[in-house]
Formats: structure tokens, C-alpha cells, sequence
């Protein structure tokens, strides 16, 4: 089928914390679904049967509780299905935004995946129902061809997000198409969580995903266009992930993800949007791939002895590394019960200093999440102080095997290469209670290789 996904570079409000009228508020949002507007009929033309927008796009964001309030449409969550807002536009009040989109689908004869406000009235009898008598949501909506309500989902992971509710229960949102089967869909910060994202696909055995995200890249494990490739792999699921484009902030990274291939976007010179087309295939439940293959065999062998080992701060965790030296070597660092191991060899040796580092606890910076990682990943400079750091050009071509007694099944396997750019590896997957990773010459200079390993339990 073909995809759609638009990195928007959003017009934001000069002054979020101000109150203003619905009347202004409209406005404003009229300019980004003007944008949007566009890019759906630039889409359609190229073939598109769906395309999905970013999180925060019409509206902005820093916000407060109050202040977000005239950005909000009204969207019953329990009527998905009977309602065509372009069409019935008179159903209910303070829908103009979901109205414009609902005819954006329906003009263009595309389904339709966008974020917005919303906005919900509670009563004194509702124990949840905050003090101003209505619950604010982060929400994704999701418009058929016809222009039809489709699903909605409301944020449930909120990122430091004061304007908004967690919706009292995970909501678990599915659409259907005739082109690739169901979808479904979540949001941002949602992707690192057991719920609703895992438990989604597992549920409902889904192999599309619709992924809105205002996603602030952090180097070198969490990097949009790194982890949402991540989860399309560990997953096998096709995933559209729409990023905001606000390179002062840190925030670009879109693309079209198959388990195998991928269509990225990833910006921090210059401003504007960016439409991705591509077809890709439906995967279906039997989909077999290369990394499934056994890997090679695990070096059981007595090991050199390994350099000394230090610690450093990456990602606001401590981790525990060991240099990779020389052109060649086997090396294994533990941190608690998780130990790493890699077996490396490098073409040409460069002035450029590796480490191999593992975490195994709970991250607690930006959000609360047990990590186990093991990392192979280029230093920001040639003292071991550098390691950790934010590199984004490397020249290092390294063949290496990666391998990791991880606790937990949910294993995000990462390779960033040079200027921020994917590769893929040539095996993956487990053998005896190891997880593997492994790659034959990068096909430009490695930044980072690692399993992201995801213990729910702990969190």
C-alpha cells in the first residue's frame, strides 16, 4: 500500500500561556490545517491511501491547563464509527477542527490520521473529574475516505504535559482499511510503555501502526528515527511515525518503517516540512525475515583480559564501560546481573575513541522506566569523560557482534550510523538466553549499536 507521513514545521502560538478566545484560537489552528490541507492533496495525487500527521501540529504546545482551553475541539470518544463530522457538522458543538479534517478525507478520498485537543465534560459523580468539570486530552484521531470518525485514542504516557488528563483506562484504538488490514495507533511517549503500545499489538495482532509523536531527539540510544526503526523491528509491524519539525528544540525524525526497510527523515539544518510517500508491503502474520536466522556462533572461549573499566553519564544514567582499543578484540563489561559482550574488528583504525557500556536499572530522569542496555557507541571526544556524549559524524567502519543475558523478552536492537542515518543488521535475535546483534561493515561510520532492552515489570 501507499503511505503518507508529514514532518510539520508548526506554527506556534507567540504567547501559549495567554488566554484567548476560541475565536483566536481557530485561527491560528487555521493556518497549520491550511498547511495540512496542502500536503493531503499532495499525497493523494502521489497515490496515498493514508496519511498521518504529528503530535501537537495544529495546536503547539506549552500550554497550560487553562490557557489550552479555546484550542479544544469537543469529540465524543464513544461514538467512533457513526459520525462524519464534515458531513454532520451540526452533531455537536466545537468541532471545527475535526471537521476540517474529516472533509480533507473526504475530498481527497484518503484516510486521515491527525492529533489535537479535546475536551470532555465531567460531573461531581465522576471521583476522577477534575475540579474544572472537564477532562483535556491529548488525542489522535484517525478519519476514514469517506470522512467517517474512525477511532480516537487518548494519550495515556503524558510527557511533563500540565494541560493535559491520563485518560482514566488505557485506551486500546483499532481502525480497519481495505488496503492493509488494522491499524493501530498511540502516541510519543507512549512507545517506550507496556501500555497501551505493546499490549495493542499483542491483543489484536496488529502489523500497522499510525504513530503521531513531538519526539526530542536524544543521542545516542533515543533518537527518533532510530527507535521508532527499533520497534518496527523488535515488533515486526510497519509503523508511520509523524515527528514535528522544530530543529531549535531538538525535534525532527519521521518516516515510513518496515521490519526490513526503511523511508526517513531526519533535519537540523533547515526549516519547513517534509512529505515521505512510500510503498511498502502489508506484513502479514507470517512474516519471515533475516532475523530470524540463527546467528553465528557465540565465542564461549576464555577472554583477553579486558581493559579497565570506568564510568560515565549517558542518557542520565550511569553506566559502566570499557574502551575498545586496537583493531581487533573480544570484550564483556556487567553492571547488576546483565553482562555484555563484543567480539569487533575495525577496517582501518581511526583516531576515534568506542566504548562498550551496559546499564541495568531503573532511568529516572525525564520520565521513570527500568532500562537494561549494552551499548557499543562512539565517544565524544578521546578521554573517557566523552563517552556518553551526544556525537552525531563518525568515520569508524566496524564489523562486531553483540551479545547480551538480558532478563527481558522486549530488545529495541539500534545501529545509527554517520549523520544520523540507519543501517541494518545482518542477524538479530536469540540464542540461549543471549541476545544478539550483529553486522558485517556498517555501511558508513558507526555511532551507536545497542540492545535497548525493556524490563515493564520493574518500571
Amino acid at each position: 500500500y501507499v503511505a503518507a507521513v508529514y514532518e510539520h514545521e508548526s506554527i506556534l502560538s507567540p504567547a501559549p500561556t495567554a488566554l484567548v478566545e476560541r475565536r483566536s484560537a481557530l485561527e491560528l489552528m487555521g493556518r497549520n490545517l491550511d498547511i495540512y490541507e496542502q500536503q493531503v492533496l499532495a499525497a493523494a495525487r502521489q497515490g496515498a491511501q493514508i496519511i498521518v500527521f504529528p503530535e501537537d501540529g495544529i495546536h503547539g504546545f506549552n500550554f497550560t491547563r487553562s490557557s489550552i482551553y479555546p484550542y479544544l475541539d469537543f469529540i465524543p470518544h464513544s461514538y467512533s464509527g457513526k459520525w462524519n463530522p464534515c458531513r454532520e457538522p451540526y452533531l455537536f458543538n466545537d468541532t471545527e477542527v475535526v471537521q476540517r479534517l474529516s472533509c480533507m478525507a473526504l475530498r481527497n478520498r484518503i484516510f486521515l490520521v491527525a492529533n489535537l485537543g479535546t475536551k470532555q465534560p465531567c460531573g461531581r459523580s465522576d471521583p476522577r473529574c477534575p475540579p474544572d468539570g472537564r477532562f483535556q486530552f491529548n488525542t489522535n484521531v484517525a478519519l476514514g475516505a469517506d470522512g467517517a470518525l474512525l477511532a480516537t485514542y487518548r494519550k495515556h504516557n503524558l510527557y511533563f504535559e500540565d494541560a493535559f488528563d491520563t485518560p482514566p483506562e488505557p485506551d486500546y484504538a483499532v481502525f480497519d482499511t481495505p488496503f492493509a488490514g488494522k491499524f493501530g495507533m498511540f502516541t510519543c511517549f507512549d512507545i517506550l510503555f507496556f501500555e497501551p503500545a505493546v499490549n495493542l499489538i499483542r491483543q489484536y495482532n496488529l502489523k500497522q501502526i499510525v504513530y503521531p509523536t513531538a519526539w526530542m531527539n536524544q543521542l545516542p540510544l533515543l533518537s527518533a528515527v532510530e527507535f521508532q526503526q527499533a520497534f518496527a523491528t523488535a515488533f515486526r509491524v510497519n509503523i508511520l511515525a509523524a515527528n514535528i519539525h522544530h530543529p531549535t528544540l531538538g525535534m525532527t525524525g519521521s518516516g515510513i518503517y518496515t521490519p526490513v526497510k526503511s523511508f526517513i527523515y531526519h533535519n537540523m539544518e533547515s526549516y519547513g516540512g517534509k512529505l515521505i510517500v512510500a510503498e511498502i508491503p502489508v506484513v502479514t502474520a507470517d512474516y519471515k525475515t533475516n532475523l530470524e536466522k540463527t546467528p553465528g556462533r557465540v565465542s564461549e572461549t576464555k577472554r583477553e583480559q579486558s581493559p579497565p573499566s570506568f564510568y560515565a553519564e549517558m542518557m542520565y544514567d550511569n553506566f559502566t564501560f570499557v574502551p575498545v582499543w586496537g583493531e581487533k578484540g573480544e570484550l564483556q563489561v556487567c553492571a547488576n546481573t546483565l553482562c555484555c559482550y563484543l567480539n569487533y574488528r575495525r577496517a582501518v583504525l581511526s583516531d576515534e575513541l568506542y566504548a562498550l557500556g551496559v546499564f541495568d536499572g531503573l532511568h529516572t530522569v525525564h520520565g521513570t522506566y527500568y532500562v537494561q542496555a549494552c551499548a557499543l557507541v562512539k565517544c565524544g571526544g578521546l578521554s573517557f569523560s566523552t563517552c556518553g556524549q551526544e556525537v552525531t559524524d563518525a568515520t569508524a567502519v566496524i564489523d562486531f557482534q553483540l551479545w547480551g543475558n538480558m532478563s527481558t523478552p522486549y530488545i529495541f536492537p539500534l545501529l545509527l550510523t554517520s549523520g544520523i542515518t540507519l543501517d541494518y543488521a545482518d542477524h538479530m535475535g536469540w540464542k540461549n538466553n543471549y541476545y544478539f546483534l550483529s553486522k558485517n561493515r556498517t555501511s558508513s561510520g558507526l555511532l551507536t549499536a545497542a540492545l535497548y532492552g525493556r524490563w515493564y515489570e520493574k518500571d
